[in-house]
C-alpha cells in the first residue's frame, strides 16, 4: 500500500509499522488521518517516534482510531478517566510486571477495548519492550479441520486472574507503588465471546482467546478446555506472527485489540518505566 502524507517502515514480517512524518500533538488534515488509519488497520499496530503529548493531546490523537474510555479496576489519572499511568518503579524489582502475560486487553468486558493508544514518558536503559502477535495470521496459518471445530466454540473469559477476589492483585499485592489497582469480586465475572471473531472494519477472521483472561470453552471444564487452549497460545506466538517494538521515551504505539495480543517484556527490574495509556471503546465480538 502507497500513502502520500506518511512514511511508513515494516516492523516485523507479519504485522507492525512504524509510521514518519506525523506530529501527533497537533491535529492532521483529513487526508493525514485517514492514511494513518488505513495503516493500522492494514498492519494491526502501528508506532510513531519522537512525540511530545500532553493528556488533552493524547486523547485527541487517539480519537483518530477510536474512542476513549475508562477502565475499570486501574485507578485513572486525575482528571482524565480515560487514562492510566503504567509505571514499573526500580524498587518494584521482583513484583508481577502489569501486562507481563500475552494477553488481550479488556475481554472480560461485554465490549472488550478496540485497541489502546500508549505513549512513553519514560523508559529503562535496557530492556521493556513490547511483543505484539497477530491473530489474523494465527488462524488463517491453521488446518481446514482446525478452523471449522473452532468457528462454532464459544470461549468464557473472566478478569478473576488478574482483578478478582482471589487474583495476583488482589489486596495490594504485585502492584507498583505508583498504581492503584481495585481487586475485587467484580473480577471474578464471567463473560462469552466467540473463539473466533469477525474484525468489524476488514471483515478478516481471526482468533480471539487469551492466556490471561480466557478461562474455558463453553460447556466444558477447564480441564478438558486446557490441551486445546494451550496449543492455541503456543501458535499464536510462533516467531513469524510476532513483531517486537522497543521503546524509547516520546514513543508512542498504537494497536488494534481486535486481532492482536501483547506483552509487556519484563527484563528491566531496578529501573523506572512510566507509560500512559488511552484505552478505546470496541464492540460485542461476533
Amino acid at each position: 500500500m502507497s500513502y502520500e502524507t506518511i512514511q511508513v517502515t515494516p516492523v516485523g514480517g507479519a504485522i507492525g509499522v512504524e509510521i514518519a512524518g506525523v506530529n501527533l500533538a497537533e491535529p492532521l488534515s483529513n487526508r493525514q488521518a485517514q492514511e494513518v488509519h488505513e495503516a493500522f488497520l492494514a498492519n494491526s499496530v502501528v508506532f510513531f517516534r519522537d512525540q511530545t503529548l500532553d493528556p488533552e493531546q493524547q486523547k485527541r490523537a487517539a480519537r483518530l482510531f477510536g474512542e476513549p474510555v475508562a477502565i475499570p479496576f486501574v485507578k485513572s489519572l486525575d482528571g482524565h478517566p480515560e487514562i492510566i499511568d503504567i509505571v514499573k518503579e526500580a524498587e518494584d524489582a521482583g513484583k508481577y510486571n502489569f501486562g507481563g502475560n500475552w494477553h488481550t486487553d479488556t475481554t472480560f468486558l461485554e465490549t472488550p477495548a478496540l485497541g489502546s493508544l500508549l505513549y512513553a514518558l519514560e523508559v529503562p536503559p535496557r530492556g521493556g519492550d513490547t511483543l505484539f502477535a497477530d491473530m489474523y495470521a494465527a488462524y488463517e496459518t491453521l488446518s481446514d479441520g482446525m478452523r471449522a471445530l473452532l468457528d462454532g466454540l464459544t470461549a468464557v473469559h473472566t478478569a478473576s486472574r488478574s482483578y478478582g477476589s482471589q487474583s495476583k492483585f488482589q489486596g495490594g499485592r504485585n502492584t507498583s507503588v505508583s498504581m492503584k489497582i481495585d481487586a475485587s469480586e467484580e473480577g471474578d465475572r464471567l463473560m462469552e465471546h466467540p473463539v473466533v471473531r469477525t474484525h468489524p472494519e476488514s471483515g478478516r477472521r481471526c482468533l480471539f482467546v487469551n492466556p490471561n483472561y480466557t478461562l474455558r470453552f463453553k460447556g466444558m471444564t477447564e480441564a478438558e478446555s486446557r490441551p486445546l487452549l494451550e496449543f492455541l497460545y503456543a501458535h499464536c506466538i510462533r516467531d513469524e506472527f510476532v513483531c517486537r517494538f522497543r521503546w524509547q521515551a516520546g514513543s508512542v504505539a498504537v494497536w488494534d485489540n481486535r486481532c492482536t495480543m501483547h506483552r509487556a517484556v519484563n527484563d528491566y527490574d531496578g529501573h523506572r518505566r512510566h507509560v500512559r495509556r488511552v484505552t478505546l471503546q470496541g464492540d460485542r465480538p461476533h
